[in-house]
């Protein structure tokens, strides 16, 4: 009698990855390995959080003037008036640069924006007489006149009023934020979620270094913005992962690791289309601030937003989920679970040794078949739990 080997007629494993990566990741079948790889993606994240805190601490911040407080001169610009121009005329007039001028806005409604230190009443005028005999700026009324030059003079306490509103605001929603998971979810996501947000905040302010942005008013309202986004996303991570993990303890057929990954999985398509629908809007909001209004205060809002965005959206799925699964797995019953599952495999693969066995007078070899409860899940596979189980 010939000797035969147990076989899988078809390999679920091998059927997923015969797909191309576009339908497993829209199918959402666990065909991805981001849990397994979570020391990657710390790594990564280590260095994305490193080269932000370089920037911060190298580069800075540019403050913008209700920060550091100072002088506003705007007077609408003509077709031939050039920032370069401008800043001549204003060297020249009181014998130190500006600093900053931009054109702001375009065509009939275009206006030069000077921002300098704090001018007195005396060095207002000079400045005042030579931007209008260089420039002949004109009033609504079409009417070239020294008026259509205005002045504001801008305290920096004001600004330091805003941050110090803006810091009380951040640690309120945190400690909202904190309570509502731990209630609504359980600890260890409450500590992810919060570590996702500041990570979040530290790469958001990193980029605006890098790229120089002035820190505005509306940089602090867009960063305070993106939190609700970031945490948003996370939440419907952390609900998948809750569904998936109810009542793993009582299994021993996967982990939790596993059942987070297939979570992550189903819901990668989601993220990654609620990431573009966002982005389009601040991407055209960005479109708009350069091309047609010029550099101004929805140019701050729009990078912001959509740097926040996309950091949120990483941050979610690579961070806050592997960072749930690391804190499970440290301690507790979770723990405990993954040793028991990972041993019962380990002996069931062990059990599966090749037998000789004589037939014929030769010695032939004899495959014991692995015991289903004791397999890995194969991509593509139903989540098990309390909730599968009532749908069986």
């Amino acid at each position: 009698m010939a000797d035969t080997t147990v076989t899988d007629s078809l390999d679920p494993a091998q059927a997923e990855a015969s797909k191309s990566w576009l339908s497993r990741l829209y199918t959402g079948t666990g065909a991805f390995e981001v849990i397994g790889r979570r020391r990657f993606y710390y790594m990564l994240t280590g260095v994305i959080v490193l080269i932000a805190l370089l920037s911060i601490a190298v580069r800075g911040f540019t403050f913008g003037i209700d920060f550091e407080g100072g002088t506003r001169v705007q007077f609408p610009a003509a077709d031939n008036v050039s920032t370069s121009q401008v800043e001549t005329v204003y060297s020249q007039a009181l014998g130190q640069d500006p600093v900053s001028v931009q054109t702001v806005g375009s065509g009939a409604g275009a206006t030069v924006q000077i921002r300098s230190e704090a001018l007195d009443q005396g060095q207002a005028s000079t400045l005042q007489a030579a931007l209008f005999d260089a420039f002949k700026p004109v009033n609504s009324g079409g009417t070239p006149t020294a008026d259509a030059i205005s002045f504001t003079d801008v305290s920096e306490t004001w600004g330091g009023q805003i941050t110090q509103k803006a810091l009380i605001a951040l640690a309120v929603f945190l400690v909202l934020v904190s309570i509502y998971i731990s209630i609504r979810y359980e600890r260890d996501m409450a500590i992810a979620g919060i570590a996702a947000l500041f990570f979040d905040i530290l790469v958001t302010a990193g980029v605006y270094s890098l790229v120089g942005f002035e820190v505005t008013p509306a940089t602090v309202i867009g960063l305070l913005t993106i939190l609700g986004f970031s945490l948003y996303d996370s939440v419907v991570v952390f609900d998948k992962v809750e569904e998936n993990t109810r009542g793993i303890l009582h299994l021993n057929r996967r982990t939790y690791a596993e059942q987070a990954n297939l979570a992550v999985n189903q819901t990668l398509m989601r993220s990654i289309n609620t990431t573009l629908i966002s982005v389009l809007p601040v991407l055209a909001l960005m479109i708009v601030a350069v091309w047609l209004l010029g550099v101004g205060t929805l140019k701050d809002l729009a990078l912001i937003q959509l740097v926040g965005i996309l950091v949120g959206a990483y941050s979610s799925i690579f961070f806050a989920t592997p960072l749930v699964v690391t804190l499970k797995e440290k301690w507790g019953p979770v723990a405990a679970h993954t040793k028991k599952v990972l041993a019962r495999r380990a002996g069931a693969d062990s059990g599966a040794q090749r037998v000789p066995v004589a037939a014929g007078g030769a010695a032939a070899i004899k495959s014991e078949p692995v015991r289903e409860a004791a397999r890995a899940p194969q991509a593509g596979a139903r989540p098990t739990g309390k909730r599968a189980k009532r749908r069986r």
